[in-house]
């Protein structure tokens, strides 16, 4: 086994210009009993907005800190140890920009081996060791909690979770290896796996309590007085500490395995099997039901070294900067101070879209929010929906009684459009026609204010035909939203060439006021998501209407990893959405897009597509079948066929894209894509990925990036 102690980590630890080091300052507290708990608080020296990271200055710092507490505690001076953070943070783990620069599998491995042989001590001081999780605990910091003794959790701290398996990583110091042998498998598949492949989603203090993973949890108020009143009680034993998701024998024996069998399967279903960072994780929380902690960790510095120097994490990389920098500085965005201030907003239409938004904006706005529609039967319902909604946000307790009572008050809807003279900001959500947006805008200019923006929520339609007829177009902007409105991060601001500075700084503002990331793109046909997933869709028609079964185009587009296949995003978006799109591309770039005419047909089926039992599609209905009976061919493509030219496709039109200046650079078409159209971080967006399958070579005779985004040596 590896002998920690015995390694040389002078190449990594030469690697820290630029750091900025967390401290672990100690301060001796005496507890009620008498006993001696030195307290070690992470610290920056920053403000909370600049987490803790452990790089490698910061944990040979801890290290030191900790051999000096073990020495400490031989010498009978200490009763324990333990470990918290700054003002609401703990730590935010490993800095990632740093572990992408180590430069070969051998510097990645000694850094995966420093941090095991770092945060390991804490189990090995001679005395226990506690974490007191005050704040935000991701990754490494999360980490530290695990490899000690025992664990309490403010209730108010920002977020805990293991999030290595969104980067294409794995929990590299302890905890694909302790996790399980603390909550047991099928949470720490949660955990691990299932939460990170979910968005990144991160627990809330309680379900980290529920989970097992701490051992107590303590309201914000007086968190560390509680904490350390507990592990006195633990340390004289007046305090029990029952664990009672730890796995025992019988659970390593027959539920282990088979809860791994399942989340394989699952895995496999969802995702494919192109992602190595869940399969990597998945292996590592198999073999963690046996064998020593000592060969745990060495499983891990073995992953962690493999996936670090891979492409995978190199994309993982581009597309995390992307939307941690650039996503929170739009490219185009004009200066915030010429943005409109918005007291209140209008919005045209009542149904499930319109209502949406409604909800959204009193949420993040606070502001009064008008509907109007056809009827006041549909206003009553439009409004109905939203007051049902606040009320289920009431339920779950993410809304006291007053709030609720108070944005139910900011909702009204009416039929009379004389309401709208007030308002500041003004969306539509009606048929996606251009006539009929022409003619509801028409109607509001005459009541709204000069200086009112309008906004259009089309998905591909011409904004600047859309505002052709009216008075004033400079106040037109395009805010697409992605469904579902409340769950997507992406909005696509357009700018059309009348669009004022602003029109367009309000947009961008309130598009970052609703918590949404906003992308600049010009007036083009379905400008970026709606414009490259109509070529993937059409491209899949393409396959079917040649002859290829329906299941097997679907398999066909498992290597670009999107969250599904194209006829599985069709039917959840809708067909007839689905349709109108492709006819909005055809008739643009005929020479480019696929679209055939029983499209419309298959479009007004009530179901158009059958499902197997995980939920994939399998085949045509029965009523579908008979629609494209006679109209396809008997010359099926081969998957590599079809993988190869939706790859050129893609490559070609991103390429026109960028040559056009739909967007200022590929990275914007990429973070459109990561946020509006859930393509993997692993694949870096769509541009690294085309590079490195040889798409952009075959397409164009280029690259999109220079050199192309590759891992590391192997060296």
């Amino acid at each position: 086994m590896t002998n920690y102690e015995e390694i040389d980590f002078s190449p990594i630890l030469a690697m820290t210009a630029g750091e900025v080091i967390t401290h672990s300052p100690v301060s001796d507290i005496r507890l009620p009993s008498g006993k001696v708990l030195a307290l070690i608080t992470l610290d920056n020296g920053r403000d909370h907005t600049r987490p803790n990271t452990l790089g490698p200055a910061t944990l040979r710092e801890l290290s030191e800190t900790l051999d000096g507490l073990k020495a400490r505690a031989a010498a009978g001076e200490i009763h324990a140890v333990g470990v918290t953070g700054k003002q609401y943070i703990l730590a935010a783990g490993a800095d990632l920009s740093d572990i992408s620069k180590v430069g070969s599998k051998t510097n990645a491995k000694l850094v995966a081996q420093f941090g095991h042989y770092v945060l390991g001590k804490l189990d090995d001081l001679g005395v226990p060791s506690f974490t007191f999780i005050n704040g935000l605990a991701l990754g490494g910091g999360l980490e530290i909690a695990l490899n000690s003794t025992y664990r309490t959790v403010d209730a108010s701290a920002a977020a805990i979770a293991l999030p290595e398996v969104f980067l294409g990583i794995i929990p590299g110091w302890g905890g694909a290896y302790l996790l399980p042998n603390l909550i047991g498998i099928e949470n720490a598949l949660k955990v691990v796996i299932s939460n990170p492949l979910k968005q990144n989603r991160m627990l809330k203090p309680q379900q980290a309590f529920d989970y097992g993973i701490v051992d107590a949890i303590f309201p914000a108020a007086n968190y560390l007085e509680n904490s350390l009143a507990w592990a006195d009680g633990v340390l004289t034993g007046t305090t029990k500490v029952v664990r009672k998701n730890e796995p025992g024998k019988i659970e390593r024996l027959t539920k282990w395995p088979i809860a791994v069998k399942v989340a394989r399967s699952m895995l496999e279903s969802k995702i494919g099997t192109v992602p190595m960072s869940p399969y990597a994780a998945l292996d590592l929380l198999d073999k963690a039901k046996s064998r020593t902690k000592a060969e745990g960790f060495a499983r891990e510095d073995d992953a962690l070294a493999d996936l670090v120097t891979g492409d995978q994490f190199a994309a993982s990389m581009y597309a995390f900067d992307l939307v941690q920098k650039r996503a929170k500085r739009p490219v185009g965005a004009p200066d915030k101070a010429l943005a409109k201030r918005v007291t209140k907003v209008g919005i045209i239409g009542a149904g499930l879209m319109a209502s949406q938004f409604a909800l959204l904006f009193v949420r993040r706005l606070q502001v009064p929010v008008l509907i109007t529609d056809l009827d006041q039967a549909r206003v009553d319902k439009g409004v109905a929906y939203i007051h049902d909604e606040i009320g289920k946000l009431q339920a779950k307790g993410r809304l006291d009684g007053d709030g609720a009572n108070r944005l139910r008050a900011l909702v009204t809807g009416t039929t009379d459009k004389s309401l709208y003279a007030d308002c500041d900001f003004v969306i539509e959500a009606v048929f996606e026609e251009v006539g009929v947006k022409q003619a509801v805008f028409g109607e509001i200019e005459q009541f709204i204010a000069e200086d009112a923006i309008l906004a259009t929520n089309t998905s591909s339609l011409s904004v600047e035909e859309i505002g052709a007829k009216l008075a004033h177009p400079e106040r037109l902007v395009g805010f697409h939203f992605f469904n579902p409105v409340a769950v997507m991060p992406l909005i696509e601001i357009v700018k059309t060439p009348q669009t004022s500075e602003a029109a367009l700084s309000t947009a961008f503002v309130v598009a970052r006021t609703l918590g949404k990331n906003a992308v600049l793109t010009a007036d083009a046909p379905g400008f970026v998501v709606n414009r490259l997933l109509a070529k993937v869709m059409g491209e899949a028609a393409r396959a079917v209407y040649e002859g290829t079964p329906i299941a097997e185009v679907e398999k066909a587009f498992g290597p670009l990893g999107l969250p599904m296949g194209p006829f599985q995003l069709i039917d959840l978006v809708g067909w007839k959405v689905a349709a109108h799109v492709q006819d909005t591309m055809v008739r643009a770039f005929p020479e480019r897009f696929y679209a055939n005419e029983n499209f419309h047909a298959l479009a007004e089926l009530p179901e158009v597509v059958e499902k197997d039992k995980g939920g994939r599609v399998a085949g045509f209905s029965k009523a579908a079948e008979k629609v494209l009976k006679g109209h396809v061919g008997s010359t099926p493509a081969s998957a590599e066929t079809i993988l190869a030219r939706v790859q050129e496709g893609l490559a070609q039109e991103i390429k026109i894209m960028l040559d056009e200046g739909v967007v200022p650079e590929v990275e914007d078409i990429d973070l459109c894509l990561i946020l509006g159209a859930g393509w993997p971080f692993i694949d870096g967006g769509a541009s690294p990925y085309l590079d490195r399958e040889g798409a952009s070579q075959r397409a164009f005779g280029d690259t999109f990036h220079h050199p192309p985004i590759l891992g590391i040596d192997e060296a």
